[in-house]
């Protein structure tokens, strides 16, 4: 048995009817690389099978402690059945990448069912391009980026070759899941330690409140900094990294979300971005930032509503250190940064995006890894989900503005050929997370050469949210450092005649 921590309990708590916690990926597989050039749904099960002795998480079911005494835990699943979570699907002709997306927003815009490991994996094929699409569908309480990334590793290869694996045995931990009275002992046992946890995380979290989802409790935020003056003046030591109050203004997609989605996806280049950043001086993160504030700008001059300050993004930043690896679970810190939307100038654009993002990262520097778990501590096990729902609720619904308008979340792969059971992985789309307040995603993931950008959009808000793909291209090439062609040869001069002497 294996207890969620507050943070991963909070990826639950926030889930409703219209709210999921699950996280997506769409690998696009190219089949003719196998020794058959086929790749069929059984290949899939087989490639599970054989690697699920090492992938723990696709085996845990959810385990609830009696009245909510303590955070759920994590079992195995006695019953595992593999064939209700790896499925199939075809696409009807001609497979277009808009039928693509528009399969992959209904299936993402379903809930897990909790009383499974809550995870679905869908070959889908008929794609006009002849590959075939790989949707993988996993709630957000079991990974988080960095460790999603790790149960993909598992599962891919570096060759065509299917590699075999030390499993080490069957899979299992053989400990006997307790029964309700058991459980209701943990509940009461985890119950009697929240106090203490409470007080540990006290000195942690309290000077840092505006850093996180309470900050719109009212008065938190002064108590933070109140807290930080007493402590400076105790300790003696300098003062914190200034904090800029982001104030983000009202737009469409700020609003509550509707239970269905929208999804697009495309390729930029990676070669593309890094002569932008060579020219510029900035990171390939700060040109990814600002190609997606220069979308949104267009998207939101066409509506007519482009605000005269810039927007808020939420930028997810992993905490996971090198002891926290393979330990899944979420280890993730959630900052704010200013999305210079209302710089017109590409250029001064990406300038301004390279100090807003230069100045979250001091921040983060400044602030305890374990930030988000600390301030959940604060809340009572017993009430956790309701305060996390109301909690969270405040922060993103509040009448007038919402604390952040859009997650933009990039995440670094590996620049070299994987395969899934033989067939080459083409491209590896990201479908992410949208909840009330912040109904647009931008998730880019960097593999063999490209980024491929994921883009969730609530389908009530946002219904033309292809739009996007096409004008993050057109911001890239507006970057594109000017490429001066080569001199031309210089012509050869031609001799004069010499004037004849006079006699």
């Amino acid at each position: 048995m294996r207890q969620l921590t507050s943070l991963d309990a909070q990826f639950l708590a926030l889930e409703t009817r219209r709210q999921t916690g699950h996280v997506a990926s769409v690998a696009i597989l190219d089949p003719s690389t196998t020794p058959s050039a086929t790749l069929a749904v059984a290949d899939i099960e087989a490639l599970v099978t054989d690697r699920l002795p090492l992938l723990p998480p696709l085996r845990w079911r959810l385990r609830e402690v009696p009245l909510g005494l303590d955070y759920p835990y994590w079992v195995d699943d006695e019953g595992f059945d593999l064939h209700f979570h790896v499925r199939e699907l075809g696409l009807a002709a001609p497979g277009t990448d808009e039928q693509l997306a528009e399969q992959v927003a209904r299936i993402v815009s379903r809930p897990l069912d909790r009383a499974r490991p809550l995870w679905e994996l869908y070959l889908i094929s008929g794609l006009q391009s002849g590959h075939l699409a790989l949707l993988t569908k996993i709630h957000h309480a079991v990974i988080d980026g960095m460790s999603g990334a790790e149960i993909l590793g598992l599962l891919l290869d570096l060759m065509p070759e299917v590699r075999q694996l030390e499993t080490h045995g069957p899979w299992g931990d053989n400990e006997a899941v307790p029964g309700e009275l058991g459980m209701l002992m943990r509940g009461i046992a985890g119950a009697a330690r929240y106090p203490l946890r409470a007080l540990t995380a006290l000195p942690r979290a309290l000077p840092n409140l505006e850093e996180t989802q309470f900050k719109t409790i009212p008065g938190a935020a002064a108590l933070g900094r109140v807290v930080t003056r007493a402590q400076q003046a105790i300790t003696r030591q300098d003062g914190p990294v200034e904090r800029t109050s982001l104030v983000a203004p009202k737009t469409s997609f700020s609003g509550r979300i509707s239970a269905h989605r929208r999804f697009t996806f495309g390729q930029l280049s990676l070669d593309d971005v890094k002569a932008v950043k060579n020219a510029h001086g900035c990171t390939v993160n700060d040109v990814i930032v600002s190609i997606c504030a220069g979308a949104v700008r267009r998207w939101l001059i066409a509506h007519d509503e482009l605000p005269d300050g810039p927007l808020v993004a939420q930028i997810p930043v992993s905490v996971r250190t090198e002891e926290q690896i393979g330990t899944y679970g979420n280890r993730i810190m959630l900052m704010a940064a200013a999305l210079p939307t209302d710089v017109a100038d590409p250029v001064a654009r990406l300038l301004r995006t390279r100090d807003s993002l230069a100045h979250m990262k001091e921040r983060h520097r400044a602030l305890p890894a374990s930030l988000l778990a600390d301030a959940n501590h604060f809340i009572p096990p017993a009430v956790f989900s309701r305060a996390a729902r109301l909690t969270f609720g405040i922060a993103t619904s509040r009448p007038g503005r919402p604390v952040w308008n859009l997650v933009i979340s990039n995440v670094p792969g590996p620049q070299f050929a994987l395969y899934c059971a033989g067939a080459k992985l083409v491209a590896n789309y990201p479908v992410s997370v949208i909840t009330h307040g912040m109904g647009l995603n931008i998730t880019v993931m960097s593999y063999l050469g490209h980024l491929d950008f994921g883009i969730v959009a609530d389908r009530e808000q946002m219904p033309d949210v292809a739009l996007l793909m096409g004008w993050l291209r057109a911001e890239l090439e507006l970057l594109m450092p000017v490429l001066q062609p080569p001199p031309k040869p210089a012509k050869p001069k031609r001799a004069r005649p010499k004037a004849s002497a006079r006699a």
